[in-house]
């Protein structure tokens, strides 16, 4: 049995989609994402699918150093171009949304990993962002709040 896809996952992908033409086209970017934007039609989809887009291409610079740093024997222009982009994306979600749980970012980026990348990506992508996210929870720029985040204050220590 197929599993329907969330509204999410499908935000995800569009974003995907967008940040693959804007590495190759960046006079596109306009164009292309309000072509997909225009394709949501709830304003809460809506919102973190420009917030999303603008935040992971606001901050790449940023993104690509961390997976740069956590890539050991890997030059990041080597890693498929897909790879990339998404733990682009799962950085920005790490970083910038703090109402999504690291579970949450981490599992629908690996699904979308196994959809649109290579076969090994899933669990390359899996172990990068991983070590990322426990870096930056260890340097303090990690604030998660809001639902689902139970489990991993349990897991936090005291501070």
């Amino acid at each position: 049995m197929l599993k329907k896809k969330s509204n999410r996952r499908i935000i995800r992908e569009k974003v995907l989609q967008v940040l693959y033409a804007h590495s190759y086209n960046r006079d596109g970017i306009e164009i292309t994402a309000g072509e997909l934007s225009a394709e949501i039609t709830d304003q809460a989809d809506r919102d973190f699918f420009e917030n999303l887009t603008r935040k992971t291409i606001m901050y790449t610079r940023e993104s690509d150093e961390l997976i740069e740093a956590f890539a050991k024997n890997w030059e990041i222009e080597r890693m498929p171009r897909m790879d990339r982009l998404i733990m682009r994306i799962g950085i920005c979600e790490f970083r910038y949304f703090p109402d999504i749980p690291r579970k949450v970012t981490i599992n629908e980026l690996i699904e979308i990993a196994k959809e649109y990348s290579t076969a090994a990506s899933g669990k390359f992508i899996n172990g990068l962002l991983d070590q990322i996210y426990d870096h930056l929870d260890k340097e303090g720029k990690i604030s998660k709040t809001g639902r689902g985040l139970i489990e991993e204050s349990f897991n936090k220590p005291a501070k």
